[in-house]
């Protein structure tokens, strides 16, 4: 009676239960389950047609669009794997990941062709499936995904594939900093039990109507690709987080739940139109990707009545591991203090496994008093199965049965988690330990300030100490003294920024991630401005 673990059943759920239902909308286009489960079998057979077989890797290259959600879904159920591929990476990297992935196809939107264009006589493969976009045009010698998946099946019956839980469903590669991406290993089991906690832990239900403004690409949406259709909801794609548009579709749709980077929702609050717009469906967002301040978490649900619900995890661990579970007992506390507690990571959640903070010099789990600093650890259903290719790091990253996250973090009494810094983020001034995290969240609380990073300078005196790049609120006018005198007068006067610098715009990766390493290497080991 044995049943492999994958959420690619969900498919057959959905299409059984809820045949006419609206399963995706796009723009203008919308598909029911049964239109959409169509869609993605005649992609199946297509890439069988195409010679894909089962174990073979399919790269991918497209936004939040039903072509991407289809690939999830036509590439996986036939046993190969799917290669989700960042958009906004340059050719190189781009290169070295389709070769590394050992991908025998490409499937990418035609907007953004220029750097395969770049790489393509270098490309260890020549099947290139391209998904036409009006007005944009390209010199890819591709097929068209529409023609593609409509080629004449009149003969052929799409065959059963038998799946092992633990084959892999997806080769996920995490941003390189300071050495090449490494591939992410992600099985059907993991996925399954990842989607199982986005199901149970954010309360999706039926009639929800969820907006993908998470790009899927990254640790495949968070696992919504998946726990959306298990729950036969409605999938809103997005092809590009724009604010307005956002806003808009709250209302146009009635949008009940989505996830995102604290920077997504920093641009949500700022958007003029939040003040104007009315959303009347309080949804639920779901914020993970960097720590949220808490500053950030309370603008939200006041300007916006977004019930949020912070999560935490990684690729590797695909993705989640702790959610902030909330309790009746908080709602009597203040808005700031309910905040407060909201930029927790929280605790495990209920079907990934064991997760607690250690001493990083010998390795017991730390006191729970909010005080000791400890590491990040975890084990169970959704670790990755290793790096691709790539056993040294592997080994490096899981050891004695445990994933190190390089995540630093406290533990409260109620076993509640709340992350202090990445380990390569902490400040250690004069010997003491300063969170950068700490030092964003009293920034983020300043009404003139719209994004802000702290990272560690190089001192004579005190070997390094805090400087905070922000970025102010449109036509506002802040000296350099005024901010430093405002941390000083809001935490401990060690811990406050010692110089200021204003930019206007930091670092981010495609998902919203502040890039601190690019900071870093401006103050040491480069000029000592940011452009």
């Amino acid at each position: 009676m044995f049943a492999a673990l994958t959420p690619l059943d969900w498919k057959r759920r959905a299409i059984k239960y809820y045949p006419k239902k609206v399963a995706v909308i796009d723009g203008d286009k919308q598909f029911t389950y049964k239109e959409f489960g169509q869609r993605a079998d005649k992609l199946s057979a297509a890439l069988l047609k195409a010679g894909i077989k089962k174990g073979d890797h399919v790269a991918v290259m497209l936004p939040n669009t039903h072509y991407m959600l289809e690939s999830f879904y036509g590439i996986c159920q036939i046993g190969a794997v799917l290669v989700p591929l960042n958009y906004r990476l340059n050719a190189e990297d781009l290169e070295y990941i389709i070769k590394h992935s050992d991908s025998k196809m490409l499937i990418v939107d035609e907007e953004f062709t220029s750097p395969i264009e770049e790489i393509g006589n270098r490309l260890p493969f020549d099947q290139v499936i391209v998904v036409s976009i009006e007005g944009e045009t390209n010199s890819l010698n591709g097929v068209d995904f529409e023609a593609f998946i409509e080629q004449d099946f009149e003969d052929f019956t799409l065959p059963k594939t038998e799946i092992d839980e633990n084959q892999l469903l997806t080769l996920n590669y995490t941003s390189g900093t300071t050495s090449k991406p490494k591939g992410v290993m992600l099985t059907h089991r993991g996925n399954y039990m990842n989607a199982a906690n986005f199901l149970y832990h954010l309360s999706v239900k039926h009639d929800d109507v969820y907006l993908h403004t998470l790009p899927m690409f990254h640790a495949n949406g968070w696992g919504g690709v998946w726990a959306i259709t298990a729950a036969g909801a409605t999938h809103v794609c997005l092809r590009k987080v724009d604010p307005p548009l956002i806003l808009n579709l709250f209302a146009e749709h009635q949008i009940s739940l989505l996830c995102g980077a604290p920077t997504v929702v920093n641009m949500l609050v700022n958007e003029p139109l939040a003040k104007e717009i009315k959303i009347t469906t309080n949804p639920r967002m779901a914020i993970a990707g960097a720590p949220p301040a808490a500053a950030l978490i309370a603008k939200a649900q006041a300007i916006l009545g977004l019930n949020m619900i912070h999560v935490y995890g990684l690729t590797e661990t695909s993705p989640f591991i702790l959610y902030n579970e909330w309790k009746n007992e908080f709602d009597e506390k203040s808005p700031d203090e309910q905040a407060t507690i909201k930029a927790r990571q929280g605790i495990e959640l209920a079907f990934n496994g064991e997760t607690k903070v250690v001493n990083q010099e010998d390795g017991q789990e730390v006191a729970w008093n909010g005080k000791e600093l400890g590491e990040i650890v975890t084990r169970g259903n959704v670790v990755m199965d290793g790096y691709y290719k790539d056993p040294e790091r592997t080994a490096e990253a899981i050891k004695d049965g445990w994933f190190y996250t390089g995540d630093l973090a406290v533990t409260y009494p109620d076993g509640y988690i709340e992350i202090q810094d990445r380990i390569k983020d902490m400040i250690i001034s004069g010997g003491e330990n300063i969170s950068s995290t700490e030092i964003e969240g009293v920034l983020y609380k300043h009404p003139d300030i719209l994004e802000a990073a702290v990272i560690a300078i190089p001192d004579e005196k005190w070997g390094e100490v805090p400087k905070a790049i922000i970025v102010l609120h449109e036509g506002k006018i802040v000296t350099e003294k005024e901010i430093i005198d405002y941390c000083r007068s809001n935490m401990s006067h060690f811990k406050a920024p010692k110089s200021i610098e204003f930019v206007e715009a930091l670092p981010k990766t495609a998902t919203g991630k502040l890039q601190k390493f690019r900071l870093r290497e401006l103050y040491w080991n480069g000029p000592k401005k940011v452009n």
